[in-house]
């Protein structure tokens, strides 16, 4: 009876892994413009989600959630003045998309400048008068103060797009990952690593539709895609994800793979996007050297620096370099400027960035940002003063210590209890035995062998500026299709370490001097509760204006977590001050926040 009832449930199971996976494909009955379209919902924590709506009121935060969801209308590139003009890359820039369009959707573009309004953003065609025709790149140059060097290319979308064929067939499909399908949204194509499932008999040449798997909360709490990569497609309602990815088709690509070739390789393009539903240029190895790809709110911040030929000047966070650079050319390249970051491979990035531009007054130095202040001796007045004297070429140290030969050195000092205090960053001389124990990886840098130069931090007033683009939650940054990973405790987090940087920023540049802080979030415990913090700490710090003042003002008031900790943001009269960038504002940029410190004479 047993055996009976085993061979039985056998064959049930055969049955339904039979009906399930070998019958033919049964697709939803729903309207295919609902569910082949791009129409996300961006997901929150709960809690945090309660959190942002306080903050920003219910119907603003879901304005800015649905902005999120989406990329800007436009991509901004930065001119490197020192190497060419922005007419003449405009020009370029011109000829390279002119290039790379169809006859129908022509570029069209402009190096008069057109007529002003209040963003400074406008897009005009070859006469100088404003364009907005879908299924072309506008070419034209910013009008915001000072940005004269700043290039807006405007795409399109979104656009509805057609995925079946003439006679109504379904269309073969390819599912990639969600950072995938953020980065397709901006302009990339689909490469190999970020396709996670495909359609069977799909082959090299194929039309497929792409759409994406956004992460689904498991049974043991986390995060992920729940399928196994290399799952095939067969158009049903078993497939993975088969209601989920209902409005989250991101276009239409030609497959340059079979599908077997898709998961046989770890790298290639896999799909050549045709037919997106934002279509934004790609500037992958375009103008190497002469234009850099990076977010408006990011320039701005270089700007409200406004660091000054022959100054000092210390990025704490430096990569991947865009911020770096902008500085340098607003310095005309005459000057010093750290660029440190705690990664080797991003420290090579950044050189090679550098390199590239074609700027010298850049020095990367692999540093951690809470370790930026390095340990001193206290010593007299005098001492100090002898050893600043000395043409920062040695390091005194008086009694026990002997004097040390550098190859750079860097020195200052403060006041303390009626000492100076001293102490040197130096980017020493190696010996041979320290440089055998040194062994790095090719690295993302492609430089194999190639050492990061190290640093044990500087001296306390050692900067005439100090930008802390702080690392962050990122909850700004667009397009984003996932944030259910974020809590309250995580974002706290994340401003506690903030502090701590912002502590060690502090200490670093010299009286008279100014710290830049920014994010790329639109969270206030990172941003506003952050400025709250600062000048309740160091009475000497005062919020300074900005220019160019692009963006709106910063919030005003607290909230009161559920723990009793009350988080203070601004308060009247200090919201004109910062700059806050709203994904949902007329700028139509990612979301941001750049605040700006002037530094009295100092009572640490």
């Amino acid at each position: 009876m047993r055996k009976g009832k085993g061979l039985l449930l056998k064959t049930v199971i055969r049955s339904l892994h039979n009906h399930t996976y070998h019958r033919k494909p049964h697709i939803l009955q729903m309207d295919p413009l609902e569910r082949y379209s791009y129409n996300p919902t961006l997901r929150w924590n709960p809690e945090v989600e309660k959190y942002f709506a306080q903050a920003y009121g219910a119907d603003h935060f879901a304005r800015i959630s649905k902005a999120l969801a989406r990329p800007s209308c436009y991509s901004c590139v930065r001119v490197n003045k020192l190497k060419c003009s922005c007419d003449a890359v405009v020009e370029k820039l011109l000829a390279m998309l002119q290039e790379n369009s169809s006859e129908e959707n022509p570029v069209v573009g402009t190096i008069i400048p057109p007529k002003s309004n209040d963003s400074g953003i406008r897009s005009v065609d070859s006469d100088g008068v404003a364009h907005a025709s879908l299924g072309k790149y506008v070419v034209s140059k910013s009008e915001i103060p000072g940005l004269d060097y700043v290039i807006f290319v405007k795409g399109s979308g979104p656009h509805t797009i057609d995925y079946f064929d003439k006679d109504s067939t379904p269309p073969k499909e390819v599912i990639v990952s969600r950072k995938c399908a953020e980065a397709v949204l901006r302009g990339a194509h689909v490469y190999v690593p970020g396709v996670l499932a495909c359609s069977a008999h799909v082959e090299k040449g194929e039309t497929v539709a792409v759409s994406v798997a956004v992460e689904q909360r498991g049974t043991d709490g986390g995060w992920g895609f729940g399928f196994t990569r290399g799952t095939v497609l067969h158009g049903s309602e078993a497939d993975p994800y088969h209601s989920e990815r209902s409005g989250l088709y991101i276009g239409q690509g030609t497959s340059m793979m079979s599908r077997a070739g898709l998961f046989r390789v770890s790298e290639g393009l896999a799909i050549d996007m045709d037919n997106r539903v934002y279509d934004l240029p790609s500037f992958h190895d375009m103008l190497e050297g002469e234009i850099f790809l990076q977010n408006l709110p990011s320039i701005v911040a270089a700007h409200a620096l406004d660091p000054q030929e022959g100054e000092r000047i210390l990025d704490m966070c430096a990569a991947p370099g865009g911020k770096t650079t902008a500085i340098a050319i607003l310095m005309k390249d005459k000057g010093e400027i750290i660029a440190a970051d705690r990664s080797h491979n991003k420290v090579l990035d950044i050189k090679k960035l550098a390199a590239e531009m074609g700027l010298k007054c850049i020095k990367p130095l692999k540093l951690d940002a809470l370790k930026s202040v390095q340990q001193v001796t206290s010593i007299s007045h005098q001492e100090a003063r002898n050893c600043m004297d000395n043409g920062s070429t040695q390091i005194l140290n008086l009694s026990t210590l002997q004097v040390k030969e550098t190859a750079t050195t860097a020195l200052g000092f403060h006041y303390a209890n009626g000492k100076a205090k001293i102490e040197s960053c130096t980017n020493e001389v190696e010996s041979p035995r320290r440089i055998g124990k040194l062994r790095n990886g090719p690295g993302k840098s492609n430089s194999v062998g190639e050492r990061a130069e190290s640093c044990k931090g500087f001296l306390p007033n050692s900067f005439d500026r100090v930008l802390l683009d702080a690392p962050c939650s990122a909850l700004g940054l667009r397009p984003r299709l996932f944030s259910g990973e974020d809590t309250l405790e995580s974002l706290r987090t994340h401003a506690k370490y903030q502090r701590r940087m912002f502590d060690q920023a502090v200490q670093l540049v010299r009286p008279g001097g100014v710290i830049v802080y920014s994010t790329c979030t639109i969270n206030p415990g990172e941003n506003e509760a952050l400025v709250r913090y600062a000048l309740d700490k160091y009475k000497f710090l005062s919020l300074a204006p900005q220019h160019p003042k692009v963006a709106g003002p910063g919030l005003v008031g607290k909230h009161l977590y559920p723990d009793g900790y009350e988080e203070e943001w601004l308060r009247p009269g200090e919201e004109s001050f910062v700059q806050r960038f709203d994904p949902c504002s007329q700028l139509d940029t990612i979301g941001f926040f750049i605040a700006k410190f002037s530094v009295d004479l100092k009572d640490l």
